[in-house]
């Protein structure tokens, strides 16, 4: 009888026990749900009370899944820049770098334009730390290798910098979000005229009034919007 007894007790424990763990899995992907719907319409200022509250759970519940904005951010976004490298790697396969790079900046700019979480995550956040740092710093040169072997071929304009890139980046996402609403992909318009005046057999190319930003600068231009953001659009 009470080996009966102790086979039920540990048969229910490990009921219990799937229970709880297919529980807090379904949990996890509600948070990671509602963290993709708001990162991308409001970026990474949403805080993990508006989280939980936007998936239907306690904000004790995401606390247990993610202890702290960071794991939560690198969690969601990991394979997101896993995708900006393998978009680079693809279009540095193309034959004609030129395709290439338009390859590259359609793929880019398509992830970016319209999750604002993740252009934040690219154009500078406090939120990057560790792995997804680390995977960050992997896309510049896939850039860089690319825009040289479309400036060799004689297709790509020679004063393009890779340093550009963020810069149009940001100028799509800024299109989107200024009119997005009302004209959905809106973006897509402003970066072909961008990139028709990046062709290099262009008859007449007007010289570039400045010089692109250098990696110091770019690196402070990134602080300064991240500032910028955080403080509601106010330097």
């Amino acid at each position: 009888m009470r080996d009966n007894l102790e086979r039920s007790f540990d048969t229910a424990d490990v009921q219990v026990e799937r229970t709880l763990r297919r529980d807090a899995k379904e949990n996890r992907e509600r948070i990671l749900h509602a963290a993709k719907a708001l990162f991308a319409e409001r970026g990474l200022g949403v805080t993990l009370d508006d989280i939980g509250h936007h998936a239907g759970l306690g904000v004790a519940t995401v606390y247990r899944r993610f202890p702290n904005k960071v794991a939560l951010v690198e969690a969601l976004f990991e394979q997101r820049v896993i995708e900006l490298i393998d978009i680079a790697r693809a279009a540095l396969e193309f034959t004609d770098a030129w395709e290439g790079f338009l390859f590259l900046m359609n793929g880019i700019l398509t992830l970016e334009a319209e999750d604002r979480g993740l252009r934040e995550v690219i154009l500078g956040s406090e939120y990057i730390q560790g792995r997804l740092s680390d995977l960050k710093a992997e896309v510049a040169p896939l850039i860089e290798e690319l825009i040289s072997k479309a400036q060799e071929q004689g297709d790509l304009r020679q004063d393009f910098s890779a340093n550009d890139v963020p810069v149009l980046t940001a100028m799509a996402g800024a299109a989107q979000e200024y009119c997005g609403i009302i004209a959905p992909g809106i973006w897509k318009r402003y970066v072909a005229i961008v990139i028709d005046g990046l062709k290099a057999e262009r008859s007449s190319c007007t010289t570039l009034p400045q010089e692109a930003l250098d990696k110091d600068q770019l690196c402070q231009a990134m602080l300064s919007w991240r500032t910028y953001r955080l403080s509601g659009g106010h330097h």
